[in-house]
């Protein structure tokens, strides 16, 4: 199982063009759009298309090792999984899925606060190998009992995002009246039976709930008031003052995810981060916002000695990550890719997708003759 690949998928857009044959337009679209225009979508992925590595063939070189090591733990690849909300409504079980993988595979997967899995559960899944991603509650009550769960199930990464001040404008939702579990609009139920693998998983593992989160909900809440639920109670703006109170309490490893600015980055240092993801949410919240590549290179050329540095937004290949390594950055994450896995594939799109990565960049590598994958940035054309 761990070494399952499927040939006749062989790429992020292949497994994209038959999961949106299988999931609901309705949460496709909420996996797959951006905010306002979702210019920055575009902008993410020709900015890293446009980074050029040049190959060195004529030194001696054996083979090439994509392993890294993090926070004491040694990785097999340089990728993990993203945090993604809402998951299960894209593909049921979909958390789950893809921590095991993450789990056998050995690379990271980082569960989101508004998943439909229960941290508990993931924990458990991925045999304690699993990050916890945190949007900072503005009531320190749930604050304070969240953090206690998270270090309760053993989690040992705590990653807070702070690039949600807000919520972000997402036309393609508001159109299609995304909610938690989905309405059952003549819309979207003419979406739901056009998907009958969706329907019948879904039917077998429930409604889609955001289960970590549920305990602090009112019961019976109405739908329509879960975005003004979470807006109030769940995603306040998270200020360098905001996270003095989590770096106190959280004693394991501290990453901050959603940095563009140079001076964010100094601040995180300051407060004793353990690294940071140089992010712009998938293009999701700001779309005049820069893409990650060009502020990557700037924090690694200013702060690698001080910090680990991370980057997501816009990575879909093994290339786009040789890419990434070679800008500066520590190790990756990559979120969309995953969820199409999983949606084209089901239980083995987790793996298939981790296994598919690896292939594309081992080939990179090996091409390039780059032995690790520090080395990469020696590649990076700059003339």
């Amino acid at each position: 199982m761990n070494d399952f690949f499927d040939p006749t998928l062989p790429d992020v857009a292949t497994l994209k063009a038959r999961a949106k044959t299988r999931i609901p337009k309705f949460a496709f679209d909420y996996l797959e759009g951006g905010c306002h225009e979702e210019i920055g979508l575009q902008r993410n992925r020709s900015d890293i298309q446009a980074v050029q590595l040049r190959s060195r063939l004529l030194q001696k070189f054996d083979k090439s090792d994509m392993s890294v090591e993090l926070f004491g733990h040694k990785y097999d690849a340089p990728f993990g999984i993203a945090p993604i909300g809402l998951q299960g409504l894209m593909w049921p079980k979909a958390p789950e899925i893809l921590a095991k993988a993450a789990a056998d595979l050995n690379v990271p997967y980082i569960l989101s606060t508004v998943s439909s899995a229960s941290l508990e559960n993931i924990a458990e899944i991925s045999e304690g190998k699993a990050w916890y991603q945190l949007y900072n509650p503005t009531d320190k009550k749930i604050r304070e009992d969240l953090l206690s769960r998270i270090k309760q199930a053993g989690y040992k990464v705590l990653v807070v995002t702070v690039d949600v001040p807000t919520f972000g404008y997402r036309p393609r939702d508001m159109k299609n009246g995304l909610a938690m579990p989905p309405k059952m609009t003549l819309s979207n139920i003419v979406q739901m039976l056009s998907c009958p693998s969706w329907l019948m998983a879904t039917a077998l593992a429930g409604k889609p709930e955001m289960q970590t989160l549920k305990p602090y909900m009112p019961k019976n809440m109405p739908t329509d008031q879960l975005a003004a639920f979470m807006n109030k109670t769940v995603m306040g703006r998270v200020d360098i003052e905001g996270l003095k109170p989590i770096r106190d309490f959280w004693q394991g490893p501290l990453v901050i995810k959603g940095l563009i600015n140079q001076d964010d980055v100094a601040a995180a240092i300051e407060l004793g981060a353990d690294a940071v993801v140089m992010s712009n949410h998938g293009a999701r919240q700001l779309d005049v916002g820069e893409s990650p590549v060009t502020p990557l290179q700037k924090a690694a050329a200013k702060y690698a000695k001080n910090i680990k540095i991370f980057m997501d937004s816009g990575l879909r290949s093994g290339t786009n990550i040789a890419s990434a390594l070679a800008c500066g950055a520590d190790f990756t994450f990559l979120g969309r890719p995953f969820v199409y896995g999983v949606g084209a594939i089901g239980n083995k799109g987790g793996v298939h997708t981790i296994n598919c990565l690896k292939i594309q960049l081992e080939q990179v590598m090996n091409q390039l003759g780059c032995a690790n994958v520090a080395d990469l940035s020696k590649f990076l054309v700059k003339d």
